[in-house]
């Protein structure tokens, strides 16, 4: 990537790396830049249960609530607006421009959350495919 390039997408960021890992054989923490960085903060949040994080008990996303529900439209509902609100809420770097919500594999509790997004910058479209599930040990 060239320096122009890089100058433009500085705004994008760049944090430690999610899942948290260490690159060989420098052993520096690997980090995520651009629309990597902007993907795994999305997961990030999506995967963070609100009232996890003791000094912010506010972040995350309120699906986690939702687990012992059944999987119906009204549930699917609540879980479009959770993320919704969520990324609205904790991802400023980009609009959320679609969210489906549709059961999954139903004996092993899945359902999958489908989020179109754009990043605000430079317009770029993403699109982030999530799967929850509403059972333990997943």
């Amino acid at each position: 990537m060239s320096d122009v390039d890089r100058l433009g997408k500085e705004f994008m960021g760049r944090g430690w790396a999610f899942p948290f890992a260490v690159e060989p054989p420098s052993g520096a923490i690997a980090t995520a830049a651009d629309e990597t960085d902007i993907r795994q903060s999305i997961l990030i949040i999506l995967e963070t249960a609100k009232g996890e994080r003791v000094m912010r008990p506010d972040f995350g996303c309120g699906i986690h609530d939702l687990v012992f529900e059944v999987i119906d439209t009204a549930t699917l509902a609540q879980v479009r607006r959770d993320v919704e609100d969520a990324l609205r809420d904790y991802e400023a770097r980009i609009d959320v421009t679609g969210v489906r919500a549709r059961a999954g594999d139903l004996l092993e509790g899945q359902l999958i959350v489908e989020i179109d997004y754009r990043v605000r910058q430079t317009n770029q479209p993403g699109n982030l495919v999530f799967p929850f599930y509403f059972r333990e040990g997943r």
